[in-house]
């Protein structure tokens, strides 16, 4: 395995050959061995993004041969289209600011781009990372436009998606069941009747209400602090470099991104990703309630409730028999769980910024997206492996109903409150039918309890 010398602020360091990554990712790799979590490709990719967007706006400006800005540019699409991937090691676990990350990003993009021109890596008088792919800007004012780019492109890309098909889902089987009548359930017991449907149309609510949180917080993301550079002021970066920045990124991503009004904020600050990882705790919540009804309504299956069949993808105990779980719902209710303790992280991490800059910034980013990624994969297995796949058990439902006490709400209006409790109280302690007992307390005649007490009516 052969090395090279890499050479920075700090000496010389050795570096394997075959990396493109220099001098600083390799002192980040060995200051840092914590824990095994690192960016994912979504970043990586929109940090490079990012960095093309940079090399178009400074192009503008600057004399770079047209061999080099190829070079250049043909470096940065490498990182975006993940064909670099290997070269971008770094932990989670590292400087506040995201500042070696940054530096893997220029690293990595000027090895190859001097490879590109015919030189070897680490020849900085071809492409330099720093006076080349870093010109204009700080890693405190990339590193959380790259933020914003990865959660606006993984949020419109694969979330809002996911929460579309589950929902339509969800409604499709809400508009099949409008007419399956059903008991409802209140403090964990029976109440009056609604139908299936109308039971589903409300986890459709839920999720299409999601949706919309979800988007408008996503689109305070479109605001970016690059050109800030280190502070917010836009020291080293030229006039109007933010808003070309912001031009060249809205033609190669389609967002529309514009420059912050205060670059200050978004550098010392990150309430937009708080506010938006909030919606995902919410959405998390939302699926947590779905995912949990349809577990509780489908247990059994002899000995639950069992009012929903849900599909069998796979046994369910070593030991019993038989024996089938609810397992997509436990899986999404365990995302759920993931995300909502991301949130709570995010938010601390926030709240942590200070003075010109939150350095909180590598762990806000990493829960952030692993968040939606998980909600993303979640949903969509949830779909199809169980929502897709549940139906009806009308038998059950119907001995149900005609079990529950609670259908007699639908004679207060004829007899009383108090009047139509006691036959339910009467029902209840003999065992008998609701309708059994108003007769043998004379409250009704059998005509009028057929009469007054139809749940299809009660809808």
């Amino acid at each position: 395995m052969g090395y090279r010398v890499e050479h920075d602020t700090m000496g010389d360091i050795q570096v394997e050959d075959s990396r493109y990554w220099g001098s600083q990712t390799q002192r980040s790799l060995e200051n840092f061995p914590i824990g095994g979590e690192r960016f994912s490709e979504d970043f990586i990719q929109a940090y490079g993004l990012l960095k093309k967007a940079c090399v178009l706006a400074n192009a503008r400006s600057v004399s770079w041969k047209e061999e080099k800005l190829k070079a250049l540019l043909s470096a940065c699409d490498e990182v975006i289209s993940g064909k670099l991937k290997d070269h971008f090691p770094l932990v989670v676990w590292q400087t506040g600011s995201g500042t070696q990350t940054n530096m893997n990003l220029n690293e990595v993009i000027a090895n190859r781009a001097a490879e590109l021109l015919g030189g070897k890596k680490g020849q900085k008088e071809l492409v330099h990372p720093n006076d080349d792919v870093n010109r204009s800007q700080s890693s405190n004012d990339t590193f959380p436009a790259a933020m914003h780019i990865a959660a606006v492109s993984m949020v419109s890309s694969r979330l809002l998606p996911a929460a579309e098909l589950l929902a339509s889902e969800l409604e499709a089987k809400a508009r099949v069941w409008a007419k399956v009548i059903k008991v409802g359930r209140t403090h964990l017991q029976d109440a009056v009747p609604l139908s299936l449907g109308q039971e589903f149309s409300a986890y459709v609510t839920q999720l299409r209400q999601a949706v919309q949180r979800i988007s408008f917080a996503a689109e305070e993301l479109l605001e970016l602090p690059i050109g800030g550079t280190a502070v917010g002021t836009g020291l080293n970066a030229p006039p109007g470099f933010d808003a070309a920045v912001c031009e060249e990124l809205s033609k190669l991503s389609g967002d529309r991104y514009t420059p912050a009004a205060n670059k200050f904020a978004l550098l010392a600050a990150h309430d937009g990703i708080a506010g938006l990882s909030g919606a995902l705790s919410t959405l998390a919540a939302a699926l947590m309630k779905i995912s949990n009804d349809i577990r509780w309504l489908g247990s059994g299956p002899r000995c639950g409730i069992g009012e929903l069949i849900l599909p069998e993808n796979e046994p369910g105990s070593s030991i019993m028999p038989g024996k089938v779980n609810p397992t997509q719902s436990e899986a999404l209710t365990m995302i759920c769980a993931q995300v909502m303790g991301n949130h709570s992280t995010i938010a601390f991490a926030c709240s942590q910024g200070n003075f010109e800059l939150n350095v909180f910034k590598p762990v806000i980013i990493h829960n952030l997206l692993q968040s939606i990624s998980l909600l993303a994969d979640g949903m969509e297995s949830f779909r199809l492996r169980c929502v897709a796949g549940l139906e009806p058990n009308r038998e059950k439902l119907a001995e149900y109903l005609e079990r529950t006490l609670m259908v007699a709400t639908a004679l207060n209006p004829h007899i009383g409150y108090d009047k139509a409790a006691a036959i339910a109280k009467k029902a209840h302690a003999e065992n008998i039918t609701l309708k059994e007992a108003g007769i043998r307390l004379g409250f009704v005649t059998g005509e009028e309890y057929d009469s007054w007490v139809v749940p299809e009516k009660m809808v």
